[in-house]
């Protein structure tokens, strides 16, 4: 039977994830044509992006690809196979009071997107915005596959079990960014290092390492007590693993927020986190608007040929989901779906992060079984916190919303409940444009 058109609608177009996920998407072999389809609320960004993806499309070889860009995603929406998504609801906006506010109160976060009061802020301006382009999808296409960038991705994929029909994965790039980092840790070829790893989104664990049949959990630990430049790479994730005995999938910057270890002191901050995604004070907050200048000033440099388009694929998943669904080519990933006991020890109905087998039929979640139970009891913190953030979006709840706060781990760590109810209420006065009303 001849195939149709393949249909991709990608929503935050004017992300840097999008010129990645194009190119990936035009290298698919044997994918010689489709629409690729650019949605952005932002008309400059969005034409930016539109130039870049033509010219990748043109180096590629791709030249049957129609690339169409538009800010109303409802003009594109209708049949999609795929729809991409990777918006930012506000964050510019916002990234300075998710970071400044809690600061005052002693909650020192690096980068404030997935957990803590930045994560639960970003929660409340954007899943409503993330369930509106669901009620779009099961109207327009809803037989399309929904591939979700965005964080915070476990409550967005919460959110999205809770309340959408359609079929929905949360893509993320820290297990297969991980496990190539370990082995260059390790010294060994990436190929040839056998790893299981199972979790939740940014907190994931590898519970097998093994190299020719060689356990390298023992070597890795003595590489990184004896080496103290391999240490510094990574401080928290390291000293995780002497703890816990376990490496984690996520920076040691972003998986400083997720614990009450590392943080709720400024000496602690000292001792155990470094510069960047090591764990720098304020990482997030003081750069964004940089990195979101010299975004578009790089996408300018190459539409104006001064910068050259280089042709590789990225490690991230979109486009091996699509290759694998499109040619019935059976391949394993990692991702965000709904635990209908994929993982035994953590909470049924909730969202983990598991290998999935894609094929024609789509993402298979994989059983996983059990974690140990110390790092099951880690990610179960973060997932109370989870499935109260999403209660209070979806119920349009402030107690539900304080409580998840409350139960933080690293606010926790850090205030009392008062303080916690006065730093969230100063959070809402100052986000109010930008989030519903809770009640």
């Amino acid at each position: 039977m001849e195939r149709g058109k393949v249909k991709i609608v990608y929503l935050g177009a004017g992300s840097g994830f999008a010129p990645v996920l194009g190119k990936d998407i035009f290298l698919i072999p044997g994918l010689d044509e489709g629409i690729y389809c650019l949605v952005d609320i932002d008309e400059e960004r969005l034409n930016l992006s539109f130039q870049e993806i033509k010219l990748i499309k043109e180096k590629a070889g791709k030249s049957s690809w129609e690339i169409i860009a538009t800010t109303d995603r409802r003009e594109v929406m209708k049949n999609a196979d795929y729809v991409i998504n990777t918006i930012e609801v506000n964050g510019l906006y916002t990234v300075r009071y998710d970071y400044e506010i809690p600061l005052k109160y002693g909650v020192d976060q690096c980068i404030g997107d997935t957990i803590g009061p930045g994560g639960i802020m970003k929660a409340l301006r954007t899943i409503p915005v993330w369930l509106e382009i669901l009620r779009d999808a099961e109207e327009l296409c809803p037989n399309a596959l929904v591939l979700n960038y965005t964080n915070p991705m476990s409550m967005m994929m919460l959110a999205g079990f809770k309340t959408s029909k359609m079929s929905m994965v949360g893509l993320c790039h820290s297990v297969q960014g991980t496990a190539g980092l370990l082995a260059h840790y390790l010294e060994v070829p990436y190929q040839q290092l056998k790893w299981r790893c199972a979790g939740i989104n940014h907190m994931s664990w590898f519970t097998e390492l093994t190299y020719n049949g060689e356990d390298m959990y023992p070597v890795l630990k003595k590489k990184a007590r004896e080496n103290k430049e391999l240490y510094e790479k990574d401080p928290v994730r390291f000293e995780i693993l002497f703890y816990f005995g376990y490496f984690v999938t996520e920076s040691s910057g972003h998986f400083s927020e997720y614990v009450p270890y590392f943080r709720k002191r400024p000496e602690l901050i000292d001792k155990y986190c470094r510069d960047e995604y090591r764990g720098e004070r304020g990482f997030y907050s003081k750069n964004w608007p940089r990195w979101r200048k010299d975004c578009d000033d790089r996408r300018r440099r190459i539409i104006e040929g001064k910068e050259e388009i280089t042709l590789a694929r990225s490690h991230e998943f979109a486009a091996q989901i699509i290759e694998a669904k499109e040619f019935n080519k059976p391949t394993i990933i990692y991702g965000n779906v709904l635990n209908t006991g994929l993982i035994e020890n953590l909470p049924y109905g909730q969202v983990v992060e598991v290998a999935c087998l894609v094929d024609r039929n789509g993402v298979n979640p994989m059983y996983f079984g059990r974690l140990p139970e110390q790092l099951a009891a880690l990610n179960r913190s973060n997932m109370a916190v989870y499935e109260l953030a999403v209660k209070a979006i979806l119920e349009s709840s402030y107690d539900c919303a304080l409580q998840a706060l409350l139960l933080d781990p690293l606010t926790s760590a850090v205030c009392s409940p008062e303080e916690i109810k006065q730093m969230f209420d100063e959070l809402l006065e100052a986000e109010k444009d930008f989030i519903p009303k809770l009640k």
